[in-house]
């Protein structure tokens, strides 16, 4: 499904231009610990890219075709990205530390991502 592909890129993309701004507009800006968060919210963003490609990829009718285990996964990955890292990057420049009790729901979105894509594995391989 192009939408995965076209997902993956852009957040791949949108992580390079962040994990950049970090390194040097908030480097004097943020503690140490904010940069951390920052830098853990780049690459968790930066792997899950990577899954959706995949996703994206896997949904070609050459290799395991549409279905609906690969379309949650890419869904659920995408809300991940968009809950872990959105929360974490918006808690570093913030510090409201409240959003930290946000970020577990993406974590388990990521999680339910992941079991979906082993789901639509152990299906194809029937």
């Amino acid at each position: 499904m192009p939408f995965f592909i076209i997902a993956g890129a852009v957040n791949g993309a949108i992580s390079v231009a962040l994990g950049a701004f970090g390194a040097h507009a908030l480097a004097d800006r943020l503690s140490a610990h904010y940069l951390d968060v920052w830098e853990k919210a780049v690459h968790y963003q930066m792997f899950h890219a990577i899954a959706l490609l995949a996703v994206g990829i896997l949904m070609s009718p050459s290799l395991f075709g549409p279905s609906a285990s690969l379309t949650w996964a890419g869904w659920l990955i995408l809300a991940g990205i968009i809950i872990f890292s959105g929360s974490l990057y918006i808690l570093s420049l913030s510090g409201i530390g409240i959003l930290g009790a946000i970020t577990p729901i993406g974590g388990v979105a990521f999680i339910a991502g992941w079991i979906m894509l082993i789901i639509a594995a152990a299906k194809f391989s029937h």
